[in-house]
């Protein structure tokens, strides 16, 4: 009875690591899939408000109809998200392959048919400006926003899952370089917990290229992403986070209070907990 239980042991082991090896195979082809889609270093963090109630239906449309048109302009959408602290926001990431590419694809996007189409529609859910919009860059080669694989709507039918945690680091001017500098070490912190880097971004200072879209000028900004698995991630991350902001707004480089915004990825969102994310993002 013994050796039956030991070998039926050793067969679910055994199936278990064969499970485990065919979906870090399919993971990592996964990733090799968008190889191609990389150096987006101009980045908007866009946080939009939505008439109360709309949400849902402003995703659904989203989703559906921006993603990939934005893609084919030479854009990547990183990734869209609800914050779970305001049932009216909504924040996206948009990257572009320079800062001259901003209004070449907005141009082409904004006066072309896929807007057109949709904008009517789309607009009504909006009560107002949408001008909460940080125009950022990786603060450096290694520490830009991966690309991940576009959501699989067969093998993952329940759409993206895991939770986003940004935090925003409003930097006194002058110490931009100096608050960098403690920030990363401080970031090292969290390569013990249960989270995947996303990022770590400044402000981009230059000129709006694209006046039809506001973009905030009340910086300079220091951005940190990551990614947890689920809820109970979180719950252990947000411990060592608020820590992590403590120290960080002691070095009197700073404006004011960390703002941290904590976002469920949309179904259909690329940035969201993928098993093989930390080959591909920043230490």
């Amino acid at each position: 009875m013994v050796r039956i239980s030991i070998l039926l042991l050793g067969v679910l082991c055994m199936s278990t690591y064969i499970a485990n090896a065919r979906a870090d195979t399919d993971a990592r082809a996964g990733l090799e899939s968008v190889a191609h889609l990389a150096d987006y270093p101009v980045v908007e963090l866009r946080r939009y408000d939505i008439a109360p109630g709309q949400r849902d239906r402003f995703v659904r449309y989203f989703d559906a109809y921006f993603p990939e048109a934005f893609e084919q302009l030479g854009c990547m959408v990183f990734g869209q998200f609800e914050d779970r602290a305001a049932p009216t926001k909504f924040v996206w990431l948009r990257g572009y392959h320079d800062i001259n590419a901003r209004p070449i694809v907005d141009s082409a996007f904004y006066y072309g048919p896929v807007w057109r189409e949709h904008r009517a529609k789309v607009n009504a859910l909006f009560p107002g400006e949408s001008d909460n919009v940080l125009l950022l860059r990786p603060l450096a080669p290694e520490t830009g926003i991966p690309v991940l694989p576009a959501v699989d709507p067969v093998d993952e039918p329940q759409g993206a899952r895991g939770v986003v945690v940004v935090q925003i680091f409003a930097v006194k001017k002058g110490d931009e370089d100096a608050f960098a500098q403690r920030a990363r070490v401080a970031f090292a912190r969290y390569g013990d917990a249960r989270v995947h880097p996303a990022g770590v971004l400044v402000t981009l200072d230059v000129p709006n290229n694209f006046p039809q879209l506001p973009i905030r000028t009340d910086g300079p900004f220091l951005v940190w992403l990551g990614v947890v698995e689920n809820d109970a991630a979180l719950k252990d991350f947000t411990a060592l986070a608020s820590q992590v902001e403590h120290g960080l707004e002691g070095t009197g480089m700073l404006r004011g209070k960390t703002e941290r915004l904590v976002l469920d990825p949309t179904p259909r969102s690329r940035l969201r907990w993928w098993p093989v994310a930390d080959a591909k993002t920043v230490p």
